[in-house]
């Protein structure tokens, strides 16, 4: 195939990244640093092969930014200390060594945590417990407890964390950094309606419910270099409310899109179970939502894993589109389209059952391993 007339194959221009191309590797919790939060070497060999596969960037599963309410899982890994940035390090290397960037994302779990070894309660904007039951494939079980409501203290220590944990990540070798404001935790909490009864300036309209991930965003851009990318992943749906939508409709696409825009942001990433399809009953994606009312690169995520498909959403406005299951069953997807070869499908049970633990058959030695 000649990849000159595949859009996927365009390079793009990501902060002072020049991709090769536009296809990146998505977040993805895979429960398998050490029981205090470093990555280890299974893991520097699992995030290489994907650069080694042709990924032009790879995205780092969630990392809890503090050693207080951050974390969400048990063997999840953690930025939030010198240990853990130097165990990132063996991560970043190898990565770099293939070729490619890589971004820490930056979690913090509130509500929807179901593991943490730093707090016996949860923090949310409000004390409403999730909906919903704690993912089994993560080590959850049960109903999740009800959470503490946030204090102003509590929220100006939120932001705080998240800018300390990307000076963290600058000194760990990472290239950027992806503020986690999607998928139903902590960020997105305060931006959900059910779950942000607040009556201060953190709470009520879209306006008042965007604040803390802008201000997030604002803190990390000044903690930062410049050059250093800092990105956000936005979504409507949630891991435990997969149906929740913006109740604004476009109205409010417009200002969450807006408001990232000018806190900072050199990305949105969109994310959505099928992100092919409207935003809202009818009319738009959120990818041309974000491409509309944003004025950075967009990232698109879910349900590309068809060729076709991730040229369809870059033709509507994503700069960029990122894969999870299809680079699970393909850790060389980018490689194998390019040459025009078949694509494995994605295997649910093999891969994440009956936990989403990093498999030995996923990490294989480098070639030049010692026999």
């Amino acid at each position: 195939m000649n990849t000159s007339d595949d859009s996927l194959f365009d390079s793009v221009d990501l902060g002072d990244e020049t991709l090769p191309n536009r296809v990146g590797l998505a977040p993805m919790t895979r429960t398998s640093a050490t029981a205090d939060g470093r990555a280890t070497t299974e893991m520097a060999r699992y995030y290489a092969k994907f650069a080694r596969g042709g990924f032009s960037f790879l995205i780092t599963e969630g990392t809890y930014p503090d050693e207080a309410y951050g974390q969400g899982y048990d063997d999840q890994p953690g930025i939030a200390n010198d240990d853990h940035v130097e165990a990132w390090r063996r991560v970043t290397d190898a990565v770099h060594d293939e070729g490619a960037p890589i971004f820490a994302q930056l979690m913090h779990a509130g509500a929807l945590s179901q593991g943490n070894r730093y707090a016996d309660e949860r923090l949310a904007p409000s004390a409403v417990r999730p909906k919903g039951e704690q993912l089994e494939m993560y080590g959850g079980r049960g109903e999740f407890p009800e959470p503490r409501a946030a204090t102003e203290e509590d929220i100006d220590d939120v932001i705080e964390n998240f800018a300390t944990a990307a000076e963290r990540a600058v000194d760990a070798n990472f290239d950027g950094v992806e503020v986690h404001g999607a998928n139903g935790y902590l960020l997105d909490q305060f931006l959900t309606t059910y779950t942000n009864e607040r009556d201060d300036e953190y709470g009520g309209d879209v306006e008042n419910r965007i604040r803390l991930t802008a201000e997030v965003l604002e803190a990390v851009r000044a903690a930062t270099p410049d050059g250093f990318v800092v990105g956000v992943r936005i979504s409507q749906s949630k891991v435990n409310d997969p149906d929740y939508r913006w109740p604004g409709g476009e109205d409010d696409a417009a200002v969450i899109f807006e408001r990232l825009t000018d806190a900072g942001a050199d990305y949105l990433h969109v994310t959505e179970e099928d992100v092919t399809t409207p935003a809202f009953e009818s009319g738009p994606t959120l990818t041309e939502l974000a491409d509309r009312y944003g004025d950075v690169p967009v990232i698109a995520n879910g349900a590309l894993e068809d060729p076709d498909a991730a040229r369809a959403t870059v033709d509507e406005g994503a700069d960029l589109i990122t894969l999870a299951k299809g680079a699970l069953a393909n850790p060389d997807w980018p490689q194998r389209v390019a040459e025009d070869r078949p694509l494995e499908d994605f295997d649910f049970q093999r891969i994440l059952q009956p936990d989403a633990t990093i498999d030995e058959s996923e990490v294989p030695e480098p070639a030049d391993a010692d026999d």
